[in-house]
């Protein structure tokens, strides 16, 4: 038992302490690694279909109709992952 806390002879003070201190900790860590996402991140067709967990051929289609706009760079196509977010209708 080399983890183990031993709760004797704390007061709850010390035990809220004690939790705030390792929550705290914690939060700064997830925070620090978490994903800072950026609306202007180009994302190629394979990065744009998987977001919206869709099949290439689908990503196309809804670029050809104006429902999705692409960005493009000589022969290469981008989506703007805000664009594509932004996209998205609210479904009642």
């Amino acid at each position: 038992m080399e983890n183990a806390i031993l709760l004797h002879n704390l007061a709850p003070k010390d035990l809220e302490e004690l939790i705030t201190r390792v929550v705290s900790k914690q939060l700064e860590a997830f925070v620090k690694n978490a994903p800072i996402e950026n609306p202007d991140e180009l994302l190629t067709r394979a990065e744009a279909s998987n977001l919206l967990k869709i099949n290439i051929t689908t990503l196309h289609n809804w670029t050809k109709k104006g429902q999705i706009i692409a960005c493009g760079i000589g022969n290469r196509v981008y989506y703007k992952r805000g664009e594509l977010m932004g996209s998205l209708i609210r479904i009642n």
